[in-house]
């Protein structure tokens, strides 16, 4: 079972979470939930073992909590993940880490999971972070699978005898549930096996107890698939699944220069192209765009909500690096007399540009304290966007219509980077991540303040061009340092790029060429420059010093 998965817009404008690390804490948190799921009933005693990256800055990243709250059945925007240790020690529920640094696994973000329910059942997964907030588990009590979550997925264990398959396939058949894929794995010829099915729908209960009816199949656990925002569903979508299935090919844009054609072909938007993409998506799967609408005013509302606490005064982070930065400046671009005399100042500091730049830093407070965040496309990253159209839209005063529009934008660049480069800081730097962000925000502002499709993807290859090489360097680990202040750097680069588009400033290079060069140049960085911090600032002194004063360095 090796899908490899088609993006949706809320790959790129998402996950809403619980900061501070989409890999390490919104990650950790789906393989937890998912080992939830599979178990059905709530834990007693829960065991953790770290590796790799996770092993080094799990306290830091709160991927800790984040596993807690995982199989306490919290989803990744909970904002309980923070007090998850409080909440299960009142549950009466006992959790244990243990930390592996000597075994290399198959991929660095991973953690086995063992856990007890009351009755003595046990359960023991597998899993791993694979960025953006993604997951899978690779295994299931031993069991070798491949489950990210993003389909329903049903284990059996039955009896490798003649008919069980046919019986298995026949009982879900009857009940209108349609099998995707079947993978059979077993331990020896007639002794015990496993049915690993992905399946369109949900098993009800009435139909697994049809199942455990025969003495054949002996277990079942099931996931169900991540779900849709509400309201996914609920008006016919205007194109049936198959010609949804028909036309798809047509919209699965390759890079910019389709989805540009796309837009002037059909007179639209950048952003209304890459919805156009979207309701084609779901229409494969018979939903319609109404969940996608209410996903994009959600996005939105935690924006605005993740900017405004540290704006008024300075947050306790997770990592104690960083807190008051967001407030100083924003006192700077108020023109606050007390801190800052002279009118001068407040006169140069007043405009959108420093108000883009304080709201991407208060951002990165927000997640740093594991506040709620919108990963766009990382949460390393989840300032800079909100920063721009925030800022752009209480100097503007836009619609939701053209606000959303503007996040479709975004998400056109970030899929187009994400399917021909990387926005991963331990793949491509920091340029992948903050130089992402920077060139969706430049799009996103251009499509705002009326630029053409043409001056968008202008704006992107500029902004990202001005960020290429960018290495990524955090200071103990953490989402603090530099991450911050970059975030406000890349807000004002963004607005930058935009303002040079649309004076017809054109990129010597085209998008296109932009995000092949991103790929190339971050595979050209050293290992120790991209999310290890191993190198670069992360290791100048000064900053040594920090990493021994903060609470949860690596």
């Amino acid at each position: 079972m090796n899908h490899s998965k088609t993006l949706g817009l809320s790959d790129i404008i998402g996950p809403i979470m619980v900061g501070p690390s989409s890999s390490h804490t919104a990650g950790a948190l789906r393989i937890a939930l998912m080992a939830h799921e599979l178990m059905g009933r709530p834990p007693k005693e829960m065991r953790f073992t770290l590796y790799g990256s996770f092993a080094h800055t799990y306290r830091g990243h709160g991927t800790d909590r984040a596993l807690v709250a995982g199989l306490l059945g919290f989803r990744p925007d909970d904002l309980r993940i923070r007090d998850s240790f409080e909440i299960a020690r009142a549950q009466g529920i006992s959790f244990d880490f243990q930390v592996d640094s000597k075994t290399k696994p198959r991929h660095p973000n991973t953690v086995d999971v063992w856990v007890r329910d009351a009755a003595g059942e046990v359960l023991s997964v597998r899993g791993e972070s694979i960025g953006g907030g993604a997951a899978r588990l690779t295994r299931v009590d031993g069991i070798k699978v491949e489950i990210t979550g993003e389909y329903s997925a049903a284990i059996i264990y039955q009896q490798d005898m003649p008919g069980v398959l046919g019986f298995v396939a026949s009982t879900l058949g009857d009940a209108g549930i349609n099998i995707g894929n079947s993978t059979i794995l077993r331990e020896r010829k007639g002794g015990l096996a496993y049915n690993v099915l992905e399946v369109d729908s949900a098993i009800p209960d009435e139909v697994q107890q049809m199942l455990l009816k025969d003495p054949r199949v002996l277990r079942i656990r099931f996931i169900p698939a991540f779900s849709l925002p509400e309201g996914a569903g609920a008006a016919t979508p205007r194109y049936t699944p198959e010609e949804a299935q028909e036309l798809f090919p047509k919209l699965d844009y390759q890079d910019g220069t389709s989805i540009l054609a796309h837009a002037y072909t059909c007179n639209i938007s950048l952003g209304r192209a890459f919805l156009d993409r979207e309701e084609l998506l779901l229409a494969m799967q018979g939903k319609d765009m109404s969940g996608t609408y209410a996903y994009l005013d959600r996005a939105l509302q935690v924006m605005r909500e993740s900017v405004r606490a540290p704006l008024e005064h300075g947050m306790h982070t997770m990592g104690g690096l960083i807190g008051g930065e967001a407030h100083a400046l924003m006192q700077l671009c108020a023109g606050n007399r007390e801190s800052h005399p002279s009118n001068k100042l407040h006169q140069v500091f007043s405009g959108v540009f420093p108000k883009a730049a304080a709201y991407a830093m208060a951002v990165l407070e927000t997640n740093a304290s594991m506040g709620r965040i919108v990963a766009a496309p990382t949460a390393d990253s989840a300032g800079i966007l909100p920063g721009v159209i925030d800022a752009l839209n209480k100097a503007g005063d836009f619609s939701q219509e053209e606000l959303r529009d503007a996040l479709a934008n975004a998400a056109a660049i970030g899929y187009i980077v994400t399917r021909n480069a990387t926005v991963a800081g331990a793949e491509g730097g920091c340029q992948a991540e903050i130089g992402t962000a920077s060139a969706m925000a430049a799009s996103a502002a251009t499509q705002l303040l009326g630029g053409s499709p043409q001056q968008c993807l202008a704006a992107a290859a500029i902004a990202l061009t001005n960020l290429l090489g960018l290495v990524c360097n955090p200071v103990a680990g953490l989402v603090e340092e530099p991450c911050q202040k970059r975030n406000a750097s890349a807000a004002a680069n963004a607005l930058v790029s935009c303002e040079l588009a649309l004076a017809g400033i054109h990129s010597t290079a085209f998008f296109d060429e932009t995000v092949d060069a991103l790929r190339s140049v971050g595979h050209s960085l050293p290992f120790e420059l991209r999310e290890t911090a191993l190198g670069g600032i992360a290791t100048c002194k000064s900053c040594l010093e920090s990493c021994r004063k903060a609470p949860y360095g690596s």
